[in-house]
């Protein structure tokens, strides 16, 4: 373990405000391992369709859950995800997971499953950004550094529709941000910053201006 100090940069925000490429760049920057916690909800989603689970039965969901051998890679240049020893890095980026990972995602002793296994990876990491929703919150409240990234709708659309290009409508994007918010927001609070942790909205910021202002929040004697 590295003798350095403990820094856990944790960002929050809704779907499409920036927060994976935020959270990747602020990781290379630094030097840091990278942690996408929706990418562990989309690797249990892919399970549970590629199975042929029932999305309406949710005792199966959490089954198929907590007996899923889930691994997620911690280098943001390159942050492999496999399920059950397959390689699943590319399938859940799709739209056929976008839009069914909200089920998933709240259920509530999913998220307990998959919570508890981020917390042992933020702690054995010791030095990470991590990124998703309740993570300011829940899952590493004493993080050194804790950011809620916001952004416009038009501008989250436009930013999603750039992820998925040509896989999927406009109108689709649409619902499906509108939608994962509204089902998200049952289950987590990711609209307004909880005390300490700081508010950025990039609707007229690039990339690059975005993660200077994330490592702008680091303490000097931490980076």
């Amino acid at each position: 373990m590295s003798d350095r100090p403990e820094l856990v940069i944790a960002i929050d925000g809704p779907s499409g405000a920036g927060k994976s490429s935020t959270a990747r760049g602020t990781a290379c920057r630094l030097g840091l391992a990278f942690l996408d916690t929706g990418a562990m909800y989309r690797a249990v989603s892919w399970a549970c369709l590629e199975d042929g689970v029932d999305l309406g039965d949710a005792g199966a969901l959490i089954d198929r859950a907590s007996t899923a051998d889930l691994q997620i890679g911690l280098d943001p240049r390159r942050p492999v995800v496999s399920l059950d020893g397959h390689d699943i890095t590319r399938e859940i980026r799709t739209p056929r997971i976008a839009a069914h990972v909200s089920t998933v995602a709240t259920i509530p002793q999913i998220r307990q499953l998959l919570t508890e296994q981020m917390r042992q990876t933020i702690a054995a990491a010791r030095r990470i950004v991590v990124e998703g929703r309740d993570i300011t919150t829940v899952v590493w409240p004493q993080a050194q550094v804790k950011v809620l990234l916001v952004a416009d709708p038009e501008t989250r659309i436009a930013r999603r529709e750039a992820e998925v290009r040509g896989q999927a409508a406009h109108g689709e994007v649409i619902g499906s941000i509108i939608d994962r918010d509204r089902k998200d927001a049952t289950v987590s609070q990711f609209e307004r910053p909880a005390p300490g942790v700081e508010l950025i909205d990039s609707t007229y910021l690039d990339l690059g201006q975005v993660i200077d202002q994330v490592i702008g929040l680091v303490p000097v004697a931490l980076r």
